[in-house]
């Protein structure tokens, strides 16, 4: 009972202190006025077909065109792409739809491409930067690649540019 008590007090404490300005107050709005956390704007194109809110399979999740995978498939003008690195995918969030990679290799939105040397297959991605290790890999581009959706897999990075 005193051990409840004395929690009890201390929580007391502690919210008449933030009442009072002593401690830092945790809001969800910044000083700009914004509402924190803020989800963020699609990465991917405008007007691509989103996935059913249904959707319980691979191919009701992937709804890209097969004009939409032969050009992510055709080959990009090499000569002016640059090697960014190698990163280990997982699969990226199956209902966010388009070809794209979310990878710390890059600071900002870029075009690039992404080559899977296990199968030697490459595809074109908006690469859309993030923090920390590790990067995401749209579910129609791990098709693309010839790539298991559930595996870990080293893929290689090139930027357009």
């Amino acid at each position: 009972m005193r051990k409840t008590v004395g929690i009890l007090g201390i929580c007391g404490i502690l919210a008449g202190c933030g009442q009072v300005g002593l401690m830092p107050s945790v809001s969800p709005t910044a000083s700009d006025g914004q509402t924190r956390p803020q989800s963020r704007p699609d990465a991917v194109q405008t007007g691509v077909r989103r996935p059913p809110t249904d959707a319980r399979t691979v191919d009701e999740f992937d709804t890209t065109t097969a004009e939409e995978r032969a050009a992510a498939a055709a080959s990009g003008a090499a000569s002016v792409e640059r090697p960014l690195g190698t990163t280990v995918v997982s699969l990226g969030n199956p209902a966010q739809p388009g070809f794209w990679l979310e990878t710390s290799l890059v600071s900002a939105p870029a075009k690039g491409r992404v080559l899977y040397p296990a199968t030697d297959e490459f595809v074109q991605v908006d690469l859309i930067p993030i923090d920390g290790g590790g990067s995401r890999l749209s579910l129609p581009a791990m098709r693309l690649l010839g790539m298991s959706l559930t595996d870990l897999a080293e893929v290689q990075v090139f930027s357009d540019g």
